[in-house]
């Protein structure tokens, strides 16, 4: 299944999910490795790598400007770095698909590297803002022209030495920190970046793994991270946890449907991104932990979940910045909770992959679903547990998210849930329409 070309997809109730799955590796840690392994000096080894779309766009991107990077038959991935300071001008443009993250974080490490690369993505990508990025990496040096709106396709000179900045985030953004802090490995002296909210803190931890000089301060300004430039990263061996963005799918759906009982191995569960656990938990979720390990710096844990009647909650606005791609998610828990489950303080689900909270409450509405939508997020009044109407057709947005949240639902409602257009799922999971079949009886797994 490729993200180009449309795959419609219908699915209705099949009866309890029951079985063992893994989930895909960790979408951002997969991401991180690969940069940070492209700059430094020797060989890297990550094992778990996410083979999603998004993410083989940043194993092209960094080929491009000079990392040698391969894949064995054990799937093992090797990285050959370039050192700090040594990506080479690409030769043509760095095609980004759908990723978000591959385009912020790569825009970062080219803002302080002496060469210029252009931007490009598909639709969806092309349609999201890039100024949130643009505006300190222009402090930095860097100089850009981009299509209205500060949106792709996009050119940028990089800098080199670029200027250190202190810079306070506007919006809790970790794309927009590790673009900061990837600019900052180059830059002479010391970058700062200061996150009045918390945020997820992949790239400080590999960072830090990686050897670059890096302090993290709480203050009553919030948490300041600062980076020396000029660094000199070592390689790594990388072991990447499983994505929980991913888990939280099997997590509403043996949530939500009768006789449920599923294990999720190898979860990933740095307390930046556990925000959709401890929401579903205020519901009344039945999630345990097993074998609570570290991994590569990251906690991980295996994960049971079984089928248990949710309860209607406010979800604290706190929780938005470690659960932010999991919202989708939650409103379909929400969907069959007892009650009126209020969730806000999430305006930046209007500029992911599509405007989640509007294409949400369109497929949820759709299907027989009340509720209101907020600027900020959605209030949802559930089914009391029983099946939600369905049958109803749902548009995807090219958003992986929007298409996996929607076939969760369908497995709980009375018609048949068809979305038009489940192709993006490839670029972060693209074995999840085989482990639902696993999961309910229809097939083994790969």
């Amino acid at each position: 299944m490729s993200a180009s070309t449309p795959f419609p997809y219908a699915i209705s109730a099949r009866g309890p999910l029951r079985g063992a799955l893994t989930v895909p590796g960790d979408k951002s840690i997969s991401h991180r490795s690969l940069m940070f392994a492209g700059l430094a000096v020797g060989e890297s080894r990550i094992e778990g790598l996410l083979e999603g779309e998004d993410v083989l766009a940043t194993a092209a991107a960094m080929r491009a400007m000079g990392a040698r990077i391969e894949r064995d038959a054990d799937g093992v991935w090797h990285v050959w770095g370039v050192g700090v300071g040594g990506l080479l001008q690409p030769e043509t443009a760095l095609e980004m698909g759908n990723s978000g993250t591959s385009t912020r974080l790569l825009m970062g490490l080219v803002a302080s590297h002496g060469i210029t690369a252009t931007f490009t993505g598909d639709a969806s990508l092309s349609k999201r803002p890039m100024g949130r990025v643009i505006e300190p990496l222009s402090a930095m040096g860097a100089e850009f022209t981009s299509s209205p709106g500060g949106r792709l396709p996009l050119t940028m000179r990089g800098l080199n030495p670029g200027v250190p900045i202190e810079y306070v985030l506007p919006v809790a953004s970790a794309q927009v920190k590790s673009a900061v802090l990837l600019a900052g490995l180059n830059t002479p002296g010391i970058t700062r970046v200061i996150e009045p909210v918390p945020t997820r803190d992949h790239s400080e931890r590999m960072l830090a793994g990686f050897g670059a000089e890096l302090t993290i301060e709480e203050t009553a300004q919030g948490r300041i991270i600062s980076i020396r430039g000029e660094a000199e990263l070592k390689p790594q061996q990388i072991t990447v946890p499983g994505d929980p963005s991913s888990a939280a799918f099997w997590l509403v759906a043996a949530s939500i449907v009768p006789g449920s009982d599923v294990t999720i191995a190898n979860v990933g569960l740095n307390p930046t991104r556990t925000g959709i656990i401890t929401a579903l938990r205020m519901m009344g979720a039945d999630i345990a932990e097993f074998d609570s390990r570290t991994v590569g710096g990251e906690p991980v844990a295996d994960l049971r979940v079984r089928h248990a009647p949710l309860s209607a909650i406010e979800v604290p606005p706190d929780l938005a910045p470690s659960m932010i791609d999991e919202y989708p998610a939650l409103f379909v828990a929400a969907a069959f909770a007892q009650g009126r489950t209020v969730a806000r303080g999430a305006e930046e689900l209007r500029v992911k992959e599509s405007d989640r909270i509007a294409a949400m409450a369109a497929a949820l509405g759709a299907n027989g679903v009340a509720l209101e939508e907020y600027e900020d997020g959605l209030a949802i009044t559930g089914s009391r547990g029983e099946p939600i109407p369905g049958g109803a057709q749902v548009a995807s947005k090219l958003d992986h998210r929007i298409a996996m949240s929607m076939t969760v639902a369908g497995l709980a409602a009375k018609a048949e849930v068809s979305i038009d257009d489940a192709a993006p799922v490839a670029t972060s999971y693209p074995g999840f329409f085989q482990t639902l079949d696993h999961l309910t009886g229809r097939n083994e797994p790969a």
